[in-house]
């Protein structure tokens, strides 16, 4: 087969760095249990009904684009899967022994590099994923955001945006592969405090991108803290409340044992918020 015409097939990105490698022209067909996983791919989490989509198309029409293989610096006689990894896996539920490869010689860098664009193309990864795989280009081969930018082909503000979900809790990160929580929503969580209990409330209220901006005006903890209690019993008691409620919240005992409570709140929103949390359980 002309290797021209693998090119074009790989899409735009998958052509361009394979135009830097040696490849050999012909397409070979490999022993599935010759393959191995790509240590480099990002792609975590495989849907398992579009799995089964590809799968039967498998059945059916065969594998039509080669997966992209490497010899394995780890395992001798093996080979590594460089993309493709999400066909292979459907060969092998499709009943395959035999799948199309394309033989390559790439570094560990340029195996992570076909791995995020073919995934990146394909809309395969899920924002986590996608930042990791940024992340290990900056971390373990010295690229700045500018260059990933430039590599993948979209704005810095977008591989900033996606590094910056990383800070989350990783209770918010799991929420977010498991598709229970979206990009979106998971944006206006960074820099929260009460970052894991503002995500679990908009889950249960089912909130909107909207809706949730508007919830954490709401229960934002604010970094100026309210007056703090001198009784240590006290102020522990404070400020599990405040975490609960996203408000502050001042007790005020004196030696009698009687006193008050104060919850400082900035617009009506949060007003209405303490007067409905208080119907709510009274």
């Amino acid at each position: 087969m002309d290797a021209t015409k693998i090119k074009k097939g790989l899409g735009r990105g998958l052509s361009s760095l394979i135009g830097e490698t040696k490849i050999e022209i012909n397409i070979n067909k490999l022993s599935i249990s010759d393959l191995v996983s790509n240590k480099f791919q990002p792609r975590k989490v495989f849907d398992e009904d579009s799995l089964q989509d590809l799968t039967n198309s498998i059945k059916e029409r065969g594998i039509i684009q080669p997966i992209i293989v490497r010899k394995s610096s780890d395992i001798s006689s093996k080979y590594e899967i460089i993309a493709g990894e999400r066909r292979w896996l459907a060969a092998q539920k499709a009943g395959l022994h035999q799948v199309p490869v394309v033989i390559t010689e790439v570094d560990d860098l340029k195996s992570l590099e076909f791995a995020i664009v073919e995934n990146v193309q394909r809309n395969d990864l899920n924002v986590i994923e996608e930042a990791r795989g940024y992340q290990r280009l900056i971390e373990e081969f010295s690229y700045d955001q500018e260059k990933v930018a430039q590599f993948i082909g979209k704005s810095r503000s977008h591989i900033a945006n996606c590094l910056r979900l990383l800070s989350l809790p990783q209770e918010i990160l799991s929420l977010i592969e498991t598709k229970k929580l979206s990009p979106g929503h998971a944006k206006i969580l960074v820099g929260l405090n009460n970052a894991v209990f503002v995500a679990k409330k908009i889950i249960e209220k089912n909130l909107s991108v909207r809706q949730a901006e508007n919830f954490v005006k709401i229960f934002k903890i604010k970094k100026q803290s309210f007056k703090k209690s001198n009784d240590p019993n006290l102020y522990s008691l404070q400020l599990s409340i405040i975490e609960k409620i996203g408000l502050n919240v001042l007790i005020k005992n004196k030696k009698n044992n009687t006193g008050s409570i104060v919850f400082e709140y900035k617009d009506m929103d949060q007003l209405n918020k303490i007067i409905e949390i208080i119907k709510s359980n009274y």
